[in-house]
């Protein structure tokens, strides 16, 4: 019923907006995002459309909705596949759409972000993108770095032995609920907008995310400690429909294109700049960070998740764990 309702809201948008001038741009793009105007993937969003309108002479327009405006990161996904919005950020949640996507924020399987870069400009990354298109229909035009996530709680959590009975809430990703059910705790998909208020009302009482998103979440409140469980590396795909893509000619392409690098590479910067600020602000405003045993957390959780894929993936996930180092 909320889809159907943000469809509604926004296709009433899109009636509006069909009324141009002739001043208006020939490409009026819109993205959703979840996160909020000071984050590094909002600012990065923010220099995009900037460089685009300049870039093309005002031919191309992006207007960057922050903290779900439009909509939550899954029904942004199905309001760009129906041709309501154009853009959005997303990896993993597309598992629900095509296996490959299992890679994304795969628990336990790298140890780093070079891991991650490794592995995205290698074949496996090479596929990602490819199903992300014919599959989704969503084009990616580069990738932001999210860094480790770790879980916060209010009791400390050193041994997957200390999970028993705490509820987490997790984003609606199948290998996470694979993940931390195999580690004994249990697990609730919550929308990200959420968080905040379910932690407050005791529906949960933890969350697992990037320390800049703990930040933003003003977890801090709510939470008493940041444990290290780096159980993920991740990153999120800066994406735009297929569609709205192909519908700009070649020239404004190309300009989308570039501008779309020159993106990434502005957000690496930013992202390296506020991961380390990230764990010393949330220190400031109480939290404690526990190191934990990670080896214990890697061995618990086994082939959890190796164990529920397909034989094409489960020889997949072998190469990756063969070739990255």
């Amino acid at each position: 019923m909320r889809i159907a309702t943000h469809i509604l809201i926004a296709l009433s948008l899109v009636g509006a907006w069909s009324c141009k001038s002739s001043t208006e741009p020939e490409f009026l793009f819109r993205a959703s995002l979840l996160v909020s105007e000071d984050h590094t993937w909002f600012r990065a969003f923010k220099y995009f459309g900037e460089e685009l309108e300049e870039r093309s002479d005002g031919r191309i327009k992006l207007q960057t909705y922050p903290s779900e405006q439009l909509a939550k990161e899954i029904e942004a996904i199905r309001m760009i596949q129906a041709g309501v919005i154009d853009m959005t950020t997303t990896s993993a949640l597309l598992s629900n759409w095509t296996e490959i996507m299992t890679f994304c924020e795969m628990p336990f399987l790298m140890d780093s972000m070079e891991d991650v870069d490794q592995m995205l400009n290698g074949p496996v990354g090479a596929r990602i993108r490819s199903e992300m298109v014919t599959k989704t229909g969503l084009r990616p035009v580069g990738y932001f770095q999210a860094g480790a996530r770790h879980l916060t709680s209010n009791r400390p959590i050193r041994h997957p032995d200390d999970l028993q009975g705490l509820i987490i809430r997790i984003p609606s990703i199948p290998a996470f609920i694979t993940a931390w059910d195999a580690l004994g705790a249990k697990t609730t998909p919550i929308a990200f907008s959420e968080v905040f208020t379910s932690l407050q009302q005791g529906v949960i009482n933890a969350q697992e995310n990037p320390l800049p998103l703990t930040k933003m979440l003003a977890m801090y409140e709510v939470q008493e400690y940041v444990n290290l469980t780096s159980h993920v590396f991740g990153w999120t795909y800066p994406v735009i429909g297929e569609k709205p893509f192909n519908e700009m000619p070649s020239d404004l392409q190309a300009v989308f294109l570039e501008c779309a690098r020159d993106m990434q590479a502005y957000e690496r910067k930013l992202f390296q700049e506020n991961d380390a600020l990230a764990r010393t602000e949330l220190e400031a405003k109480g939290m404690e960070f526990i190191e934990v045993d990670r080896e214990a957390f890697k061995q618990r959780h086994g082939n959890a998740i190796y164990n529920t894929l397909s034989t094409e993936m489960k020889e997949v996930y072998r190469s990756l764990k063969d070739t990255i180092k």
